[in-house]
Formats: structure tokens, sequence, C-alpha cells
């Protein structure tokens, strides 16, 4: 599932292309019923918490997309392509659609670990977009939208402080792998970043909320929000120190990205023991244990 560096991504190049113009949307699929209700307003702005986007129409037209395990973007320039698949939503610009496409007129997103950020239009080249397999796709009142956000814990991507997740995670004698991954908590992390951020704290997902220092909640809070900045840049979460990859020097490769997410079976980069995987908050948690075990420094951060 993308996580919160993906839906920022989106946002800001999504605003880039269309905030501030009319713009055209259909559902060509049947299941997105609500086209004519946005179709050929102006956009205001692009708006992402969490896992979450809004494209705001205004007058109670915001168009909600959760792109949940599938979802997926398409983006193209020049004249729209043809009805392909099972296509949940279009939005395009009318006046760029007529333009003739620039060098790689289209591009569809590949798996986040394959997906280096290369290759991809300029932001204002954007003519159209095309949505696949989400999870959700409807408008929402100011209202429905405005109960969502609040519900949401704090997003570090939007400059929120820690300290209502915080207040949170003292009260709980959940582990804290668990709460990591509550929405409601920590919004827009995910389980790549539940798994490298708990690494590099040298933390144990087992440990229960209650039982984490304040200081090392803050610190995790702070890291959270570093790897998923640096991921707006492309689509991948770059969480290993060039210190600790078998090959130090170049671009980083897929396999050397992550000290523990998808790396069961496989020595540690650090300790050399083998990393575990266990389900965990409906999906699979990878740690260390011997850099994560109990005893390990739950202050130290970085590598």
């Amino acid at each position: 599932m993308p996580e919160g560096n993906e839906i920022h991504r989106w946002a800001e190049r999504h605003a880039a292309a269309f905030a501030g113009k009319t713009v055209r949307v259909d559902g060509p699929q049947g299941r997105f019923t609500d086209a004519d209700v946005i179709d050929g307003r102006k956009l205001e702005r692009v708006m992402a918490v969490g896992k979450h986007l809004g494209y705001d129409f205004g007058r109670d037209r915001i168009l909600h997309v959760h792109l949940g395990l599938q979802g997926d973007f398409t983006e193209g320039s020049g004249p729209l392509p043809g009805v392909k698949g099972a296509l949940r939503l279009r939005m395009w610009n009318a006046a760029a659609v007529k333009k003739p496409a620039v060098a790689g007129e289209s591009k569809r997103h590949a798996w986040y670990s394959e997906d280096d950020g290369t290759g991809h239009l300029d932001p204002e080249q954007i003519a159209w977009v095309e949505l696949r397999g989400p999870m959700d796709c409807s408008i929402y009142s100011q209202e429905k939208w405005d109960a969502l956000v609040k519900k949401l814990g704090p997003d570090p991507l939007n400059g929120d402080g820690p300290e209502k997740m915080i207040a949170k995670v003292a009260k709980s004698r959940k582990p804290i792998a668990e709460l990591l991954m509550d929405q409601t908590m920590f919004a827009g992390v995910g389980n790549i970043v539940r798994a490298e951020v708990l690494y590099r704290a040298r933390l144990s997902p087992f440990r229960v909320g209650k039982d984490v220092e304040e200081k090392t909640l803050r610190s995790m809070w702070k890291d959270a929000g570093v790897l998923l900045q640096a991921g707006m840049a492309d689509r991948r979460l770059v969480s290993t120190k060039a210190a600790d990859r078998p090959h130090q020097r170049g671009k980083v490769l897929k396999e050397e990205a992550h000290y523990v997410y998808r790396r069961n079976g496989f020595p540690c980069f650090v300790c050399g023991t083998v990393v575990k995987k266990q389900e965990m908050a409906g999906r699979n948690l990878f740690w260390c244990p011997t850099c994560q075990g109990e005893h390990s420094d739950v202050d130290r951060m970085g590598i």
C-alpha cells in the first residue's frame, strides 16, 4: 500500500498540473458515478493527509481517493489515450490534451521498489491522469472530509507535531509495531516505514506503547518524517546508510535499500543475525532480533 510519501507526491504533482484550472472528469468503468458533480469545474487545490487524497472542487465537492493496496495513477501528456482496462476515473485539462505529446508521453508507475522517479513527466507537462484499482473514489462533502481529518492522527509531512500521538501511545498496552500502523496515531506511516523506523531506533517491535520513552517516540517521529520526505523525490523509501550497505558507493541497489523490510531470511547488514518475519496488525512485520532486542539502546537513532 502506498505510504505518505507517495500520497503527498501525487498531491504535489496533480496540484501543479490542474489546480486553478477547469478540468474534465469521467468514469469510464462505470463504478464512479458522480463524475458530473465535478466535471467542468475548477480544481481549487489538492490535499493530502495520511494515505488520503482530496481534490477540492468547492461547494462540498471533494473527490476523495484512497489507493489501498492496488490503486495507482497513470500520467500522460498530449491527447487522451483510448480507454483500457478497469479505468475508474480520468481527469484531464481540455486545453492541454490538444497539445502534442512530449517525450515519455505516459507513465504507468511500477511497484515502488522498481520506480526510482526517473523518466517521469514534469508536473506542468501532465495533461491527463488515469486512476485504476483504488479502495475508494467518491465525492465527499466538506463536513465528511473534516471528520476524516479529525479522526486521523498527525501527519509528519503536513508539519504536524507528535503530541497527539505521544499522548495515545503512553496509554496503550499494544506493541509499538501495532501502534505504528494505526492511522489514528501515525497518519501516513505504513509497513515499510514501520519496520525501518523501528530498526533505526534499535527498538523492539514488541515493546508495549506505554513502555516506550517519550524522547524515543519524538526521535522516531522525526525520523519517519525524514524518510517520508526523502521518499517524495521518487517512490522508493531508502532507509539504509551508505556505510552499512555491501555496495557503499553508486546507486542504491533494490536489495540494499532497507535494513529489515522484506529481508526475512537474510543476514542483518549491521550484526549478521538473520532477519525475522511475523504477522502483526494484519501485515508482515520484519525485524532483527539482535539489533532490536529488548536490551538494545532504544535511544540510538540513525545508525
